[in-house]
């Protein structure tokens, strides 16, 4: 393991058909304020056996755009001849670096970034390195009214620009079941799902039965199981611009974007224990995003059925 006295965490960005994203991404990483002072490793998944055309230029093109980056302190392309799919990508890539590293600092190619994210993360990866109790770093803060503190803790997790240490990321499980199987043993269903506001339980049951393929909701349920927590700043200092339709995992929705924060967020000692307040908050805004969803539903469905209506009398 590489060591270094305070070294700046390496970033690992995972990308895969989206170049328009991942310029984006890399343009809003570039203005950070660490950035050329800080090494990029980027994971370019291979394409799928039934990619057509259109999907080959685009794995292409972001291949191009990953051998041409710059304003980092080095930039390190790993090219994958196959597609491994974004969970085995990300599991095998964080592995590879904080083996290598000690820590890493994560984005996947839709993720763009406030010129303070770098900072924010070295901070608190800094601060809390030897913390068992915190697992991961977050970049992301849902947009919630309530004011909270400029940092606080929460016993979910946040894929969207995070981080982690070798000691934290050593301890996930790969068994889906297994997981499931502590949840209900411990009787933390309930407040898994942020008593019931969202179906977290129901991803991992999905991705037990191969319906999805999440690494994100195993990373999540590890933690809470263990109840470790994760660090989020009050401002977001990332803003997932994936919710285009463009994404593989991911629908076309308004309802997680943020302000990006255009100010440090100062990183300090904090008690380690979930911020109530914001877990409150949270659970109100999945409640209010779930009501959003079901009347945007039925709307859709009032609009089809006067449409074939009118249709008919044509």
């Amino acid at each position: 393991m590489k060591t270094e006295q305070n070294p700046l965490a390496p970033i690992v960005l995972f990308a895969y058909n989206r170049p328009s994203q991942t310029a984006k991404t890399l343009a809003a990483l570039t203005e950070n304020v660490l950035a050329d002072k800080s090494i990029l490793y980027i994971y370019c998944d291979g394409p799928k056996k039934t990619a057509n055309i259109e999907e080959l230029s685009n794995i292409q093109s972001v291949i191009h755009i990953a051998n041409n980056a710059v304003g980092f302190k080095k930039v390190i392309v790993k090219q994958q001849l196959e597609n491994k799919g974004l969970a085995n990508s990300i599991i095998n890539g964080v592995t590879e670096i904080c083996n290598e590293y000690g820590f890493a600092i994560i984005l996947e190619d839709d993720i763009v970034t406030s010129p303070f994210f770098l900072q924010y993360m070295n901070d608190a990866l800094q601060l809390y390195k030897n913390v068992d109790a915190v697992a991961c770093i977050s970049g992301y803060c849902y947009p919630i009214k309530e004011q909270l503190q400029p940092t606080f803790f929460l016993k979910t997790q946040s894929c969207w620009g995070w981080a982690t240490w070798v000691r934290a990321w050593a301890e996930f499980e790969h068994d889906g079941t297994k997981l499931l199987l502590q949840l209900k043993k411990k009787k933390l269903e309930k407040k898994f799902n942020l008593e019931g506001s969202i179906k977290y339980t129901q991803m991992l049951k999905d991705q037990i039965t191969g319906k999805n393929n999440s690494w994100a909701i195993r990373w999540d349920a590890g933690n809470f199981i263990n109840d470790k927590l994760c660090l989020y700043p009050n401002v977001s200092l990332v803003q997932n611009i994936g919710f285009d339709g463009s994404g593989v995992h991911s629908a076309e929705t308004n309802y997680y974007k943020v302000h990006l924060s255009d100010h440090p967020i100062i990183v300090s000692s904090i008690p380690l224990k979930e911020a109530y307040t914001a877990r409150n908050s949270l659970i109100r805004f999945y409640k209010k995003n779930k009501k959003s969803i079901f009347i945007q539903f039925i709307y859709g469905i009032i609009c089809k059925l006067k449409l074939d209506k009118f249709y008919k009398s044509l």
